[in-house]
């Protein structure tokens, strides 16, 4: 599970409870029905306004990516495993990957190995690699802006069920006790409105952005790492350009797993 995901969303709901009870406001007001289904079910319908079936159908599995943790960065262990087919076709040539093909587990690194084992030309395989990334992008975008949208709406929405509220108020003119508590809920579809908005959907948009953004790096990086085996370029160099992508640290522990890795020298 994505800590991150599940620790902000508590901490923003500790803050609005915690915050609303220092104003001194029962926490009680938040259980409107009104403010509940004007804001939740008005946002959802907006969505399934603006948006095909065939994106809302992904919106399931695109919250069990915003909870789903991510692996660590598997860069160095990608520059690894490039390094190694760099030294088996400098030795064996190009065609000594074909056995290794069904042993890869990744779609897009298989194909890319196979385009090498067939001969294509560097330029080609970049162009087809690139359009897969071009087509996954798209994809995420799609993804990413059905919570953009919600975000949006939400707020806006707040400030109809406020507007409502009020409407609601003014029939109790004759009452004051009664036309401060209908003032008073009228602007809790308000408060779900932008909680909901900027706290839950733009930055659940946002993660899904950034999520995207890691996914693609690597693949880019993959292109890089099947491009210089292509080209026939040595091990060395192609660890190098590769390593160009990495952190700090991770080129750190990149060069002392090389170095645990050579072996020992005899001493006298």
């Amino acid at each position: 599970m994505d800590k991150t995901s599940v620790i902000g969303l508590v901490v923003g709901v500790i803050a609005i409870g915690v915050g609303m009870v220092l104003k001194g406001v029962s926490l009680i007001a938040l259980f409107n029905p009104a403010a509940l289904l004007i804001i939740f079910m008005g946002t959802a319908a907006s969505v399934l306004i603006a948006f095909p079936a065939s994106t809302i159908k992904k919106v399931p599995t695109l919250f069990k990516i915003l909870f789903r943790e991510e692996k660590g960065s598997d860069i160095p262990s990608i520059i690894d495993r490039f390094t190694e087919w760099a030294e088996l076709t400098r030795k064996e040539g190009v065609l000594a990957l074909e056995a290794k093909v069904d042993e890869i587990d990744d779609p897009f690194i298989r194909s890319g190995v196979q385009l090498v084992v067939d001969g294509q030309t560097p330029d080609f395989i970049r162009d087809v690699l690139d359009e897969k990334i071009d087509a996954m992008e798209q994809r995420h975008q799609k993804g990413a802006a059905v919570f953009t949208q919600a975000g949006t709406y939400a707020p806006t929405l707040g400030v109809l069920g406020a507007v409502v509220g009020l409407v609601a108020a003014l029939g109790h003119m004759d009452d004051i006790d009664a036309l401060g508590h209908a003032i008073s809920a009228a602007f809790i579809a308000t408060l779900f409105g932008i909680f909901t908005g900027y706290v839950l959907w733009h930055p659940f948009a946002n993660k899904l952005k950034e999520k995207s953004k890691n996914e693609m790096q690597e693949k880019h990086i993959m292109i890089e790492g099947l491009l210089s085996i292509a080209n026939g370029e040595s091990p060395m160099v192609l660890k190098d350009k590769l390593s160009s992508y990495l952190s700090a640290s991770e080129l750190k522990k990149l060069r002392k797993d090389d170095g645990d890795n050579e072996p020992q020298k005899e001493t006298a």
